[in-house]
């Protein structure tokens, strides 16, 4: 099979054939037709997150059609649709996965970082651990909900009850979020880069009912603000715009330093907190939440031998919404 791989961080993709994925007994082997590009991906190439697999077929919004099951699977059969998230695997057996935060199993593996993921014609993945994708959404719609959608949930789920709700950073999961914070009767208040009034414009098309820069204040405080962006400094920008006693979620899997701020931006009860990767349970209620209020995915598409392009486009913000990769 063809894929794009990583031999060594900080340099670009290989296009390598490759053999194709022996299953395990509790695998399928899935044929991929799209797989978004996800900002941890770029973390990943650049040598931001530290020990990948190498070398490594990164990617881990994949959307693909089971084409063989392994022995001991009774989750799925060929035929079937499914979407391949981050977690890819989790021992089952730890504290964490005994209490339902199997997102913290120090022996977690994660698609497209420890596990090969899906810049590539074909996968192997636990099928325990493969979501089913809703009807109503083709497979490049689909693709950047199995990341982008679904921490923004995680996320969003932090939030509680927040009816007026901060979005620092409007890329892919922003867009996605957005539309379902409308859908449920939210208040939304879209931070952009100073001078992006391309990405101010397209928040305001999706229902935000404030679109601005991110060091600039909004009109009404907020319950709580999401931060996309992997930009310490956005930290003490969000927590001088969220009630006391709200929260701030910092929502990316890495992030530049926070530099130092004065205690008052905290004090009053508000809460800092992180989203650290996503459950499984995490995914089917985002997925059944999708099915009933529908989202558009704005995606632009690459060919799988584009991916670097793809990265690029991705590092430069050159991207409204997400990049998926087509096979």
């Amino acid at each position: 099979m063809r894929a794009q791989v990583l031999i060594r961080p900080g340099t670009e993709l290989q296009a390598i054939d490759l053999a194709m994925p022996r299953l395990q007994a509790q695998q399928v082997l899935i044929r991929i037709s799209a797989c978004g590009v996800c900002r941890t991906d770029l973390h990943i190439v650049d040598g931001e997150l530290a020990h990948p697999k190498l070398p490594l077929v990164p990617g881990h919004e994949i959307v693909g059609t089971v084409a063989a099951v392994g022995a001991d699977c009774r989750e799925l059969r060929v035929g079937e649709r499914v979407g391949v998230p981050w977690l890819g695997w989790t021992c089952g057996e730890c504290e964490y996965c005994r209490r339902g935060q199997e997102n913290l199993c120090a022996r977690a593996r994660f698609t497209g970082y420890e596990l090969d993921g899906g810049y590539a014609e074909y996968v192997a993945a636990d099928a325990r651990f493969c979501l089913r994708i809703p009807q109503g959404y083709t497979d490049v719609e689909a693709a950047p909900l199995l990341c982008a959608g679904l921490i923004g949930y995680r996320a969003l789920r932090m939030a509680g009850d927040a009816r007026r709700i901060g979005l620092f950073g409007f890329g892919a999961a922003a867009h996605i979020l957005a539309q379902l914070c409308v859908a449920q009767g939210r208040e939304v208040f879209a931070f952009v880069r100073p001078g992006d009034d391309a990405a101010a414009g397209f928040a305001r098309s999706l229902g935000a009912a404030w679109a601005g820069p991110s060091g600039e204040r909004p009109p009404r405080p907020l319950d709580a603000a999401l931060i996309f962006a992997p930009v310490g400094s956005l930290v003490p920008c969000a927590l001088q715009t969220v009630v006391r006693g709200g929260s701030v979620i910092c929502a990316g899997i890495h992030m530049s330093p926070i530099p130092q701020f004065p205690y008052e931006l905290l004090w009053g009860e508000r809460v800092l907190r992180s989203v650290a990767n996503l459950t499984r349970e995490d995914g089917t209620a985002f997925l059944d939440e999708i099915a009933r209020h529908k989202v558009t995915t704005h995606a632009q598409t690459y060919a799988l031998a584009d991916a670097n392009r793809a990265l690029e486009d991705l590092r430069s913000g050159a991207l409204q919404g997400a990049a998926v990769l087509t096979m």
